[in-house]
Order: structure tokens, then C-alpha cells, then sequence
């Protein structure tokens, strides 16, 4: 090959590189989609999960391997969900650049907002409790708006040349989270960032009142905001981060302790209390087995909700924005 040859050779091999963009690796599907609304078109991301499958419990594969192995970047959700197979994908790929405590290896759970944080030691009597508290708190559309933000600023941070193009693409999945939060005539009216503040310091129907905007309540908020206080039954302590944001009641599982399966005897007293307390709708993911919700369900009249937690657990579950659409949809309909 000759010295013009070596020349168009190198060309086109930086400019697949560059058409390639960033190499991001996500342990979700969640974190991947809210990635890609940061990230745009500079980045290429995948992700490790499906959706389709309990996080828990994956098993590390040679892909996975070897997708860790060429990436640039690599998200986590951290708070302990992937400890059973991220230690071992990372170790194994052998790229030192995204180990943790390393610049790309970013934890999305940084500046969330953690429920059930353990305040005395955590035993394996107490079944599948992590310390660091409840992982699952992507099913807090606030936790969502969050998460976006520390990626736009630690991709920014990485890749200062693209940060005007990160910051931007932030606004934009901030102003479509908000609006399907609150709905447009509310978003319009007192401003994302407002009602947000107004929401966490638990002053939201007060600001509402205060403004005159109380007809103007919309979205999952407005879908919501009757059912206040009414209990809601699951499986898992997969979904207390979305019944605190909407204010329901989700101290009932179906399990007698995380990750332990029903025991007849724990059914037998959750139809009791269930009975007790009205409730109107089981929720849990697809990949658990509804024997244990049906039964509860025969006995109390309840409804059962199957519906994914996860981005791509489902074709109404296409986005991470429409995931939570999906969920709270369904959950507003049986309740």
C-alpha cells in the first residue's frame, strides 16, 4: 500500500471513529435511554439489562465482557443493585478507565433522592435489603430529572467540547419530563424547576391553591392526585419510590421480606389487612409469578397490574418516559 493509500486509509478510519461517537455502557435500560436523551447523537449507547429480566439476578456473559471492554463510558445505578454481576464484568474486561472511583465510571445515584436507607446493621435475616437503600429509584419521575443532570455534567466534564450540546439536550428531556408530570398549562404557568421544589418540600397543592392553578393540575400528577392515600399492594419494594412521589400507600408486599417468596401464611394476613384497607390494585413486574397476586386478588376483589419497571420491558414501555406513562396509566385506571 502505498504512502496516499495509508493516508485515505487513516481518513476513513477516523472518521468511522468519530461517526461512532462516545462508546457509553449502561447497566439498564433506564440509564440508557436517559443517556441517549443527554448524550443525542454523540454518543453510542447500550445497555447491559433488557428490561425484560430482574436486575438482581443477571448473570455476567463474555458479551457483556467484551462491551465493557471498549467503552469509553460505563453508568451504573449503583445503591448495590448490580453487585451481583458488576464486579465481575468490570474485572474481567480489563479496562481500567472505568473501574470505579474512575472519572468514566459515573454512578447515576450520586444526588438522588434514597428512601429506606438502613439506620442499624443490615443482616441476610432481614432478606434483600441494601445499605446504601432502596435501588430502585428510577420510579420517581424526580429521581429521572436528577439522574439526567449528573450525566450532562460529569459527560461535560469528560467531553468539555460538547458540554453546550449536552446542556441543551438536558433542557429539552427536562421540559418533556415536567410536562408529563405536571401537564403543559402548569409547566407553562409556574415553571418545571418551581413545581419540582414545590413537590419535595411537600407544598405543592398549597402553591397550587396560593396561584389559582389548582383546574390546571395535569399529566401523572393530575392522573394521581385523587387517589392520595389509598393503599396499593406489590410484590416487590421495587415500587416505594413511586407510590411516595404520588402519594400512596405501599407498605404491603407480597413478599413477607425482600426477595423471600410468599409464604401462605403471609398471604393469609395480607388478605386480612388488605380487606381492611380497601385496596384496589396488586402491582408487579412481569418476570415474578402471579400465583400469589391472583390469589390475593380472588379473595379481595383487587385487580391485578402487571406492568414493567424497567425501559424495554414492554412495547408501551418503549422510553423511559413512556415506561412511567405506562405504570401510572394503568395503576390511575384500576385505582
Amino acid at each position: 500500500m502505498n504512502k496516499f493509500n495509508l493516508m485515505l486509509s487513516a481518513a476513513a478510519c477516523l472518521t468511522n471513529a468519530q461517526a461512532a461517537g462516545i462508546k457509553i455502557v449502561t447497566t439498564t435500560t433506564d440509564l440508557a435511554d436517559i443517556t441517549r436523551a443527554v448524550a443525542g447523537d454523540l454518543a453510542e449507547v447500550s445497555s447491559i439489562t433488557t428490561g425484560r429480566e430482574d436486575p438482581h439476578t443477571l448473570t455476567a456473559k463474555p458479551g457483556f465482557i467484551v462491551r465493557a471492554r471498549d467503552a469509553d463510558v460505563w453508568i451504573r445505578i449503583g445503591m448495590e443493585l448490580e453487585i451481583g454481576w458488576e464486579p465481575v464484568i468490570l474485572r474481567d474486561a480489563r479496562n481500567t478507565r472505568i473501574h470505579v472511583g474512575m472519572p468514566r465510571h459515573i454512578d447515576a445515584s450520586d444526588h438522588v433522592i434514597r428512601l429506606e436507607v438502613p439506620t442499624q446493621r443490615v443482616t441476610r435475616d432481614q432478606g434483600d435489603v441494601h445499605p446504601e437503600g432502596n435501588p430502585h429509584y428510577w420510579l420517581d419521575p424526580l429521581n429521572g430529572r436528577l439522574v439526567a443532570a449528573t450525566l450532562s455534567e460529569r459527560l461535560s466534564a469528560l467531553y468539555p467540547e460538547h458540554k453546550a450540546k449536552f446542556e441543551e439536550n438536558l433542557h429539552r428531556f427536562e421540559r418533556d419530563l415536567d410536562t408529563r408530570m405536571f401537564g403543559t398549562a402548569l409547566v407553562d404557568s409556574l415553571g418545571g424547576e418551581n413545581l419540582w421544589k414545590s413537590a419535595s418540600e411537600k407544598r405543592l397543592e398549597a402553591l397550587l391553591s396560593e396561584k389559582g392553578a389548582v383546574d390546571k393540575a395535569g399529566g401523572w400528577y393530575g392522573t394521581m392526585r385523587p387517589h392520595q392515600g389509598k393503599t396499593i399492594v406489590t410484590y416487590h419494594r421495587s415500587w416505594v419510590y413511586l407510590t411516595e412521589r404520588f402519594g400512596l400507600r405501599g407498605d404491603l408486599q407480597l413478599e413477607p421480606k425482600p426477595g423471600i417468596p410468599p409464604s401462605a401464611k403471609h398471604l393469609a394476613a395480607l388478605v386480612s389487612e388488605a380487606e381492611a384497607r380497601k385496596v384496589r390494585v396488586i402491582l408487579q413486574e412481569p418476570f415474578y409469578t402471579l400465583k400469589a397476586a391472583e390469589f390475593v386478588a380472588s379473595r379481595t376483589g383487587a385487580k391485578v397490574v402487571a406492568v414493567p419497571t424497567m425501559t424495554g420491558g414492554s412495547p408501551e414501555a418503549a422510553s423511559y418516559l413512556e415506561m412511567l406513562d405506562n405504570v401510572i396509566r394503568k395503576v390511575g385506571a384500576a385505582l
